[in-house]
C-alpha cells in the first residue's frame, strides 16, 4: 500500500509549485520524493524496537518532532508537515477529508552539495570544520538541559547502550579473533567506565545532559547558502539524543577519523571545545568515539544473515573490523607534553598550535578566548593601552592561571596541550613549566618569530577580515617588543625556534617535536 501511495505522489499535477521532474531516494525508515525545488519525505511504517512509525497517529507526531527539533540548527529547510488525504491511488496533498498519510516538506538542495560527496571530490575545507564547530558549540550552549531527575544520562544509562553493543557484536561472531578483540574491547570499556563513573555523575548533575542532535556525521551535512547546514537529527528515540554533549560532538570526530581525515577530526575538537569551553569533559572523548565506532560496527554486523555468498561476507566482515579496530584506537592515548607558544601578537602563534592540534592531536588553549570567557568583551587593547580594561596586569595574571588550571586538567586526561598565549614574561612561563613539571611531562617553548614588515601584514589582514578573539593593534605589538622579557639559558634548552613566515620551517616543527619527545 506504501508503496503505491509512494507511485501515485509522482505526479506533478498534486503539488502546487513546478515540479523538474522526481527522485526518489529511500532509507530503511522513510522514503524522500525529490521534486526539483522541495523534497517530501514520508515515514514508513515500520517497527525496528528503537523505533515505531506502525500507526499513522505515530507518524504524525515523528514528522512534527522532525520538523520542530531540526529547527534548531537549520533556518528554511524544514518547511511544514502536509496531511495527505484523498486515497491510495489519488492522493492529495493538504486536501480536505480524511488524512492518510503525512509527509515533511523540505527546501531540497543539491545532492551534490552533502558533505560526504563534497569529500569525494577532494573539497572539503577546514573551514567547513570550523563552521561546523562553531555551529555545533553554539547548538549544545543553546539546546535545553535534561533535568536531573530523568532518568537519562546518568552513568547506568550511558553504560548500558556500551554494554548492549558488546552483547549483540559477540552474537553475531564467530572467528576466534574477532571474539578476543571484541572481550578485549569490552574489558577496556568497562574499566574506563569504573574510572569515568564520578565525572559521568558529575556531568549529569552540571548540566551536559541536553537534547542533542544525535546523529552528527557529515552525511547528515550540506552547503546550503555558502555555509554548512546539519540536518536530520534524531527524532525517534530520547536515548539516542538526550545524552552529553561530548557524547554528540564525539559522533563526528569519530566519523572524520574513520574516513582517514585525523588532523580536521582534532581541529573540529580543538575548535569545539574553545566554543565552549567545556575542558572537563576531554576525558569522556574517547569512551565517547569508542563506542560511536563500536555502533556502527555492529550495526555493519547486522547484514550478515542476509548474506548468501562468501564475498558478501567477508565484505562485511571486513566492515566491521574497521570499526572495530578504529575503537580499539581510542584505548591508546597520545603521548602528552605540554608546550607554550611565545612571541608578539599577529606573529603567527595560533597557526603553530593548530599545527600542533593537527599532526599531534593536542587540545589547543588560546588566551584571547580565555580571557574573554573570564571577563567578557571590553575595551582595552583597541584603544592601543595595554594596561586598561580586561588588559590590566592583574586580568592578565588572572588568564594565565586560567590556563594553567586548564592545561593542568587536559594533561590528566592523558592529551597534550598547546597553550596559545604571548608568554612575554618569564614569570608567565615559569608558571606553565611548573605544571608540566608537576605532571611529569615534557615541556616545550615554541619561540614564534616573523619580521614586523610581516607582522604588520598580517595584523592588517586579521583586523580586515573580522572575527578574531585578538584586539591587539600596532602599538600594543610594539609595546610587547619593548617590555619582553628574553628567555633565560634554561628556557633555551626547551626551546623550538619558528619562522612562521617561512612554511619550511612550520613544516619542519612537528617531526622536531617528535624528535625532541623521543620518537611519539
Amino acid at each position: 500500500m506504501s508503496q503505491q501511495l509512494i507511485d501515485a505522489l509522482q505526479n506533478p499535477a498534486l503539488y502546487p509549485h513546478p515540479v523538474d521532474g522526481f527522485q526518489l531516494i529511500e532509507t530503511h525508515i522513510s522514503w524522500v520524493l525529490l521534486t526539483g525545488p522541495y523534497a517530501y519525505k514520508i515515514k514508513k511504517p515500520v517497527n525496528f524496537g528503537f523505533l515505531d512509525f506502525t500507526t499513522l497517529e505515530a507518524r504524525r507526531h515523528f514528522c512534527n518532532e522532525e520538523l520542530q527539533l531540526n529547527q534548531r540548527l537549520t533556518q528554511g529547510l524544514y518547511l511544514q508537515v502536509l496531511p495527505i488525504t484523498g486515497s491510495v491511488a489519488t492522493p492529495q496533498l493538504g486536501g480536505d477529508g480524511a488524512v492518510i498519510e503525512y509527509a515533511l516538506q523540505m527546501r531540497q538542495f543539491p545532492q551534490s552539495q552533502l558533505l560526504t560527496n563534497v569529500l569525494a571530490r577532494g573539497e572539503l575545507l577546514p573551514s567547513h570544520i570550523d563552521d561546523l564547530a562553531r555551529q555545533i558549540a553554539t547548538f549544545h550552549q543553546q539546546t535545553p538541559r535534561v533535568p536531573l531527575e530523568h532518568p537519562l544520562g546518568s552513568a547506568e544509562a550511558v553504560m548500558a547502550p556500551v554494554r548492549q553493543n558488546f552483547e549483540q557484536a559477540r552474537a553475531m561472531l564467530s572467528d576466534k579473533s574477532d571474539l578476543e578483540q571484541l572481550t578485549a574491547l569490552e574489558d577496556w570499556a568497562e574499566i574506563t567506565f569504573a574510572r569515568l563513573r564520578p565525572l559521568l555523575e558529575q556531568r549529569k548533575a552540571e548540566g551536559f545532559i541536553r537534547e542533542c542532535h544525535g546523529d552528527i556525521h557529515l552525511g547528515n551535512a550540506t552547503l546550503l547558502d555558502g555555509r554548512v547546514a546539519l540536518f536530520d537529527c534524531i527524532e525517534f528515540n530520547e536515548p539516542f539524543r538526550l545524552i552529553d554533549i561530548v557524547s554528540d560532538a564525539a559522533f563526528l570526530a569519530m566519523d572524520l577519523e574513520d574516513r582517514g581525515l585525523h588532523a580536521l577530526s582534532r581541529r573540529f575538537v580543538s575548535q569545539w571545545l574553545e566554543h565552549t569551553g567545556d575542558y572537563a569533559g576531554v576525558e569522556l572523548l574517547n569512551f565517547y568515539k569508542a563506542y560511536r565506532a563500536m555502533v556502527r560496527a555492529k550495526v555493519s554486523l547486522f547484514s550478515l544473515a542476509h548474506q548468501s555468498s562468501t564475498e558478501g561476507r567477508a565484505t562485511t566482515l571486513r566492515q566491521y573490523r574497521s570499526y572495530a579496530n578504529l575503537a580499539e584506537s581510542y584505548s591508546s592515548i597520545p603521548a602528552p607534553f605540554l608546550a607554550i607558544t611565545h612571541g608578539v601578537s599577529a606573529v603567527g602563534k595560533s597557526h603553530v598550535a593548530m599545527r600542533l592540534v593537527e599532526e599531534l592531536g593536542a587540545i589547543r588553549l588560546r588566551s584571547d578566548v580565555e580571557r574573554k570567557r573570564l571577563f567578557g568583551e571590553q575595551a582595552g587593547a583597541a584603544t592601543g593601552q595595554l594596561d586598561v580594561g580586561i588588559y590590566t596586569a592583574d586580568a592578565s595574571a588572572a588568564t594565565y592561571r586560567r590556563l594553567h588550571e586548564l592545561a593542568a586538567g587536559i594533561l590528566h586526561s592523558g592529551r597534550p596541550v598547546v597553550i596559545d598565549a604571548t608568554y612575554l614574561k618569564q614569570v608567565q612561563r615559569d608558571a606553565a613549566w611548573q605544571v608540566a613539571e608537576a605532571a611529569a611531562l615534557p615541556f616545550l617553548i615554541l619561540d614564534c618569530r616573523a619580521p614586523d614588515t610581516v607582522i604588520a601584514q598580517w595584523l592588517a589582514q586579521r583586523t580586515a577580515a573580522g572575527g578574531d578573539p585578538s584586539d591587539a593593534t600596532m602599538a600594543v605589538i610594539q609595546a610587547q617588543q619593548t617590555s619582553r622579557e628574553a628567555l633565560s639559558s634554561a628556557e633555551l634548552a626547551h626551546c623550538k625556534t619558528i619562522d612562521t613566515h617561512d612554511r619550511a620551517s612550520l613544516d619542519s616543527l612537528v617531526s622536531r617535536i617528535r624528535q625532541h619527545l623521543g620518537g611519539h
